[in-house]
C-alpha cells in the first residue's frame, strides 16, 4: 500500500500509527486554554494537532426553530440551535496562526478541517500540511473537489457514508488530482459505542479503495483505537481536552492528557506487536528453549537394563531428546550405566 507523507511523517503499515489530537471546541472560547491544550497534546505524544475552520455563518443559518434545532435525542447538545452550537464551538480565525506556531515549536504537525471555500482559502495562506474532511461534509462533492485541487494530502472521515457515497468521494478527489488520501472509519455518534465501531470495515475499505485507512474514534477510552491497529489502521484521530470536568462541546468523548499518552503508547505497542509472519523460536526465545520438555533418566540404570516408564520420564529442562521419541525408547536396552538426571541420547542405546 502506498505510503503518504504529511509534514515530516511517513504514514503506512511500516510506520507507527499517526496519532492526531483533535481540539474541536474544547478551547471554551479561550486562546490561552487552546494553547494549553496544544502543549498538553504535545507532551502526551501526539504527532499532529487538528482544529476546525469555520464560522457559524459558513456552517448554517441563524434560525432558532424547526430543522435548525438539535433534536432531544441528542443528549450532548439537546435544545441548542445549530447556529448557537457552532458559535460556541468555532475557533476564531485569528487564533489559527498562534496555535499553528505553537504546534510547530513543539514538534507537532498542525492542520485543520475546512468547511467551505472561504475557510479553505484562508488555510491556504497558513500553508497547512494536509486537509481533513469531516464526516458530515463527506458528501459535499463541490467542497471535496476544491480541497483535492490544492494538491495536498487529504484525510477523510467516512461516518454515515454508504459504499456508493465513498466511491463518489474517492472518484471526485482522484479526478481532481489527489491520490494521497486516507479514509478514516468513523462512527458519527457522540460518544460512539464499541459495539457500533465495526472495525472490520478498516481492511475492507483498504482493499476496495487501495489506500491508507485509519480510525476517527469517538468512543470512550483507548481500547477501540488499539484494536484498530491490529486491523491495519495507520492513522488514529481522537478528541482531546485538558479536563472533561471543565466542560466543552466535545469534552464528554474527549481524552484527557494521561489517557491520550496511554493511547500513543498502547497503539505503538500494538503496531510493534504485529511484526511479520514468524513460526519457530525468535532470537529472544532461544534462551527459553532450555525450559522445554525432553527425556531424562529418572532412576539410576545399569548397562543392559531395559528402559521403562519407571526409569525414564518426559520432564523439564530441554537438553535431552525430544518427547516425540519417548515411546520409541521404551523397551530398548542401554549400553552404559546412567545416573538419574542424565539426558537421554541416541548413542546410549545398545
Amino acid at each position: 500500500m502506498k505510503e503518504i507523507q504529511i509534514g515530516n511523517k511517513l504514514i503506512g503499515n511500516d510506520h507507527p500509527p499517526f496519532i492526531i489530537a483533535e481540539m474541536s471546541g474544547n478551547h471554551n472560547q479561550s486562546l490561552d486554554r487552546a494553547l494549553d491544550i496544544v502543549e498538553a497534546a504535545a507532551k502526551a505524544g501526539a504527532h499532529a494537532f487538528k482544529i476546525q475552520t469555520y464560522t457559524p455563518d459558513t456552517m448554517t443559518l441563524n434560525i432558532q426553530h424547526g430543522d435548525f434545532m438539535i433534536e432531544k435525542s441528542n443528549e450532548l447538545w439537546e435544545g441548542k440551535s445549530l447556529f448557537d452550537l457552532y458559535k460556541e464551538a468555532y475557533t476564531p480565525w485569528e487564533w489559527h496562526q498562534p496555535i499553528f506556531d505553537r504546534c510547530k515549536e513543539l514538534g507537532m504537525i498542525p492542520f485543520s478541517t475546512p468547511f467551505d471555500e472561504t475557510s479553505l482559502e484562508f488555510l491556504e495562506t497558513l500553508d497547512v500540511a494536509c486537509y481533513k474532511i469531516a464526516s458530515f461534509e463527506n458528501n459535499d462533492i463541490p467542497l471535496l473537489r476544491k480541497v483535492a485541487a490544492k494538491g495536498k494530502p487529504m484525510i477523510i472521515s467516512t461516518g454515515m457514508a454508504s459504499l456508493g457515497e465513498i466511491e463518489d468521494l474517492v472518484k471526485t478527489i482522484r479526478d481532481a488530482g489527489c491520490d494521497d488520501f486516507i479514509l478514516l472509519k468513523c462512527t458519527s455518534s457522540y460518544p460512539a459505542s464499541p459495539e457500533n465501531s465495526n472495525l472490520k470495515t478498516i481492511p475492507y475499505l483498504r482493499d476496495i479503495f487501495h489506500c491508507q485507512v485509519g480510525l476517527s474514534d469517538h468512543t470512550l477510552g483507548v481500547g477501540v483505537a488499539v484494536a484498530s491497529v491490529a486491523l491495519g489502521s495507520t492513522v488514529i484521530e481522537k478528541h482531546f481536552t485538558l479536563d472533561r470536568g471543565e466542560g466543552g462541546v466535545d469534552s464528554a468523548f474527549s481524552l484527557e492528557p494521561e489517557e491520550f499518552a496511554s493511547l500513543v503508547k498502547e497503539t505503538d505497542s500494538a503496531w510493534k506487536s504485529l511484526g511479520g509472519i514468524s513460526i519457530g523460536p525468535t532470537k529472544e526465545e532461544e534462551k527459553s528453549l532450555q525450559f522445554r520438555r525432553s527425556i531424562y533418566v529418572s532412576k539410576d540404570i545399569k548397562a543392559g537394563e531395559v528402559l521403562t516408564k519407571e526409569n525414564i520420564r518426559v520432564i523439564r529442562p530441554g537438553y535431552g531428546l525430544e518427547p516425540k521419541y519417548y515411546d520409541l525408547f521404551l523397551g530398548k536396552q542401554i549400553n552404559r550405566d546412567l545416573k538419574v538426571g542424565t539426558p537421554l541420547s541416541w548413542d546410549q542405546l545398545l
